[in-house]
């Protein structure tokens, strides 16, 4: 790093400027400096540097085994493709649906872990030669902001021997602590391309009931997180008359926007960061990208301050909602696709999960529908073989379907399944019971 001084300021921006000219080059230049055996940290979701990782594809033939470290990303990647195997490996922190048929077909590889340990991980463990991220344009201080993606960015850009930045005027300037001095960046791109977007499901009217039978737990003035899955982001819509919501979320999506512009979340009522949303990433489209831009009720934290169970049980009456795929009769939960070969990664669950644990009035939902899409009960007396456990029975707090609510914590293991079997689809309560009983669960 080069630190410098000059005279009056208007010299320091000029100064500045100048210093960002001489780090430009153009995509196919920067990304020369990838070798053979390399490991490139990418950021995640609309962070990604995909220009980059386009001209990187154009180098395929001059490299091999280069292993491409992510979480959660949104971009379809060409490394991925048929053919590539020898040349790129995908690395997924957590998986997501662009890259969840290059795990099936071991072209990528998934590392389990707690999501907040990610940055430490970095630091102490994982030699990172080239990192690659999109950022907002300079301001006049010769700072640009990670933007929407801040999570492991900093950890990543101090590790590593190369840091390349693509500088986007698309990418919004986001307050708190993901920001980076030009000083740190040895390559700059410019580029204007549209960030990626992307837009949920719509939600089922199975789903919003079960949105609603969230709800009636949740008391004015709670801290919100939300994951990101479809049942979880259908959790704003049944949020009509609740006062004085605050969030502390790891993902910030669209969701989020209109209960501020109505006024339900406020973020006055928190016990810790009063009058903020605080959010290590976000995931969704323009509308969220421009609502948080220079926006003073937004901070953006690292993912080992966001997701920290200490730091998450600081906030009074903390409230997390995420989703499951599968539960078993001992309040075991499977959040990820059923079966070998489709892991996708736990992501901050088992964070929040422990965290609201040790917070004040503190509650913690897993969300499922009833049955899956083919009709089986996503209540099962034991997990399928292949599924993994992603909330384990002493973590489990409540768990929700479209047929109730039910709390766990603090109950036998005959008072869980019997519980568990009043939330199941009617259709197989009675098979539930037998199975219960067979298991020693019940009499």
């Amino acid at each position: 790093m080069v630190w410098f001084q000059v005279g009056p300021f208007s010299s320091r921006r000029n100064v500045l400027k100048t210093f960002l000219q001489e780090k430009l080059v153009t995509p196919q230049e920067a990304v020369e400096c990838i070798r053979s055996g390399n490991n490139v940290v990418l950021s995640m979701g609309a962070g990604e540097p995909t220009v980059l990782l386009d001209a990187m594809v154009e180098r395929k033939d001059e490299l091999r085994d280069v292993r491409i470290h992510q979480m959660l990303p949104v971009y379809t990647p060409k490394y991925m493709k048929k053919g590539m195997e020898r040349h790129f490996r995908h690395v997924s922190w957590v998986n997501s649906a662009v890259t969840r048929p290059g795990v099936k077909a071991g072209q990528a590889g998934i590392m389990p872990g707690y999501l907040y340990e990610y940055p430490r991980f970095i630091t102490e463990s994982l030699p990172v030669d080239v990192f690659m991220a999109t950022v907002s344009p300079m301001d006049r201080h010769g700072f640009l902001s990670f933007g929407v993606s801040v999570n492991y960015a900093m950890a990543a850009a101090q590790k590593a021997n190369t840091v390349i930045l693509v500088v986007n005027p698309n990418m919004p300037r986001v307050h708190g602590s993901g920001h980076i001095h030009i000083c740190q960046a040895d390559l700059v791109i410019e580029d204007n391309s549209p960030l990626p977007e992307v837009t949920p499901d719509p939600p089922t009217e199975i789903d919003l009931k079960i949105a609603e039978n969230i709800a009636a737990y949740i008391d004015d003035r709670a801290t919100l997180e939300l994951g990101i899955g479809t049942i979880p982001q259908t959790l704003p819509f049944a949020l009509a008359g609740k006062k004085g919501l605050g969030i502390h979320t790891e993902i910030l999506t669209d969701a989020v926007i209109e209960l501020v512009e109505k006024g339900i979340v406020t973020n006055q009522n928190k016990t810790l960061h009063p009058g903020k949303i605080i959010c290590t990433s976000a995931i969704g489209t323009k509308q969220l990208y421009d609502f948080m831009d220079d926006n003073p009720m937004i901070e953006m934290r690292p993912v080992s301050y966001t997701n920290d169970p200490y730091v998450i049980a600081r906030n009074e009456n903390m409230v997390s909602v995420n989703s499951a795929s599968e539960v078993d009769l001992l309040g075991q939960c499977s959040a990820e696709p059923v079966g070998p070969k489709k892991l996708c990664g736990t992501g901050g669950q088992v964070d929040f999960a422990r965290g609201t644990a040790l917070a004040r009035n503190g509650k913690f939902f897993m969300a499922l529908r009833s049955t899956n899409e083919k009709g089986q009960s996503n209540i099962v007396p034991q997990l399928h073989a292949g599924a993994v456990v992603s909330i384990n029975r002493n973590d489990v707090d409540y768990i929700a379907t479209e047929y109730g609510v039910v709390k766990l914590r603090g109950k036998t293991v005959r008072e869980r399944a019997e519980a568990l079997i009043s939330i199941a689809h009617p259709d197989y309560r009675d098979g539930l019971k037998e199975a219960a009983k067979k298991l020693g669960y019940t009499r």
